[in-house]
């Protein structure tokens, strides 16, 4: 089907129903619904199909069906059809951005920037497709041969965040596919429409039926565990909070599934006393409020040298105080609604904690009046190293700041947790810099650089935010199982 406009997403179904099974739009098989609010005025966006376990039994024997074709079909063919949805995307960037403003709140340049990062995957593994290699040798000893093939893993499920509802499903959808696997989506069920739309480019793309499926829900419990109890399923992918994917990973293991998790986060970001303030304070405002905060990879914890503490949290605090908030359709605003009111009244319970144990508020931005899940960007300082805020993710606007003189002692405390995403350090010294940039205990860290995120770079973390890498390379090798044949064939 081609894509539609933002009004008929949005209000009405998707040719007969939400759920797309077998390249047919379905309605629940039981007829659920769920509904989809805007979080920028709590208005009501639609009702959504709510698929159940009989959907999702029906769309792993799609998935299944479909799988032996697609693996056969030449790598340069899979590659043109992720070359297309590329086009697509870019094509239908407002229609797109709209649709994430719409039902994820985000400001609508920070949208669009998503669009823009989503599309890129399906570019980048449009171009890794076709360079999935096999290898052939003799053996050390003689008399045999070694061939070593790389074939798809199979079927593929998929469980997907709202905070970034195109990029989370496209960096997982376009490896998968690249690497000859049908895949099963669970988008959130805050965020189902923008998936819906990234599959109906996909078939207007070309890609053949069944090879994408997408079952929004606001039953996941009873979809995501009809797919790991299903031997044809041989690779699980999620992302999300630490917790839940303890769980999913108990799931897995009964079927011995091939996973891949992107879990939570508590990135440090460091300022050293030779640090560019300027140039740091630019870092921190793009690690710290792209996407509001509601990043896994935001900087969640501020470490700045009592050199610069001062003229850091100056500058920061006038920065993060500049921000304008309200609707992401308004233009000027940087800064949208957080996803829904329990978002709002956990980064409420932490700042509070933060200041009732000596925290102190230097800055502060306003919200609009009126309905909307908003919180103020907000810096505090004098953040004590008990203060709940220093040991759970935020995922909002708001940047607590310590100081440090020792540099060993900065890293033992930031290094104190169980996760290990993201981190950020900032020095003009580039030995300085790379030396606790290896002393970090995380995946990924931004040396005088706010942003990480690239589709060609591997995403993925240490420790308790996650198993495998999503991008690069490594991206499509996840989806690819290594098969050794040993041929007879005498070398002398």
């Amino acid at each position: 089907m081609n894509l539609v406009g933002i009004d008929t997403l949005a209000k009405s179904p998707l040719a007969d129903g939400d759920v797309l099974i077998g390249g047919r739009w379905l309605p629940a098989a039981d007829g659920r619904t769920y509904p989809v609010h805007d979080p920028a005025t709590g208005a009501l966006v639609r009702e959504v199909s709510s698929a159940g376990p009989g959907d999702a039994l029906a769309a792993i024997e799609a998935a299944d069906r479909a799988a032996a074709a697609w693996r056969a079909t030449p790598a340069r063919r899979r590659s043109e059809v992720l070359h297309d949805t590329f086009r697509l995307m870019r094509e239908h960037t407002d229609l797109l951005a709209g649709l994430i403003v719409l039902e994820n709140g985000k400001a609508y340049r920070d949208a669009a920037a998503e669009v823009g990062y989503a599309a890129e995957f399906f570019r980048w593994f449009a171009e890794e497709a076709v360079r999935i290699g096999s290898s052939f040798g003799d053996a050390p000893g003689g008399g045999f041969r070694h061939v070593v093939r790389r074939h798809p893993v199979g079927v593929t499920a998929f469980v997907t965040p709202w905070n970034f509802p195109a990029a989370m499903a496209t960096c997982k959808i376009a490896p998968a596919l690249a690497a000859g696997c049908p895949v099963l989506l669970k988008p959130a069920p805050e965020t189902p429409l923008t998936a819906l739309a990234v599959a109906a480019l996909l078939a207007e793309a070309g890609l053949p039926e069944g090879l994408l499926n997408v079952l929004p829900t606001d039953r996941a419990p009873e979809v995501v565990s009809t797919w790991l109890g299903d031997e044809r399923v041989r690779k699980f992918s999620f992302t999300g909070s630490t917790a839940t994917g303890r769980l999913l990973l108990e799931q897995a293991a009964a079927n011995v599934v091939n996973v891949t998790m992107e879990l939570g986060g508590n990135a440090p970001f460091v300022v050293c006393a030779d640090a560019d303030v300027d140039a740091a304070v630019r870092g921190a405002m793009d690690a710290k409020m792209r996407g509001g905060g509601e990043v896994c990879i935001a900087a969640n914890r501020f470490y700045v040298h009592t050199d610069v503490a001062a003229e850091f949290t100056e500058k920061f605090g006038a920065a993060m105080a500049a921000v304008r908030t309200g609707p992401g359709t308004e233009e000027g605003v940087a800064l949208g609604p957080m996803i829904n009111q329990a978002a709002v009244d956990k980064i409420r319970s932490l700042v509070d904690d933060a200041v009732a144990r000596g925290a102190t508020i230097a800055a502060q931005g306003t919200v609009p009046d009126g309905p909307g899940n908003f919180h103020p960007t907000t810096v505090l300082t004098d953040v004590p190293e008990e203060a709940r805020i220093l040991h759970e993710e935020v995922f909002g606007p708001v940047a607590p700041l310590t100081t440090f003189t020792d540099e060993d002692e900065m890293l033992a405390r930031a290094n104190a947790t169980v996760h290990g995403l993201a981190s950020y350090v900032y020095s003009r010294d580039v030995a300085r810099a790379l030396r606790i940039a290896e002393r970090l205990e995380a995946g990924m860290v931004g040396v005088n650089r706010g942003l990480l995120s690239d589709p060609a770079a591997p995403f993925g973390g240490v420790k308790q935010s996650g198993l495998g890498r999503e991008g690069g390379r490594e991206g499509i090798e996840a989806f690819l199982e290594t098969q050794y044949i040993a041929l007879d064939w005498p070398t002398d």
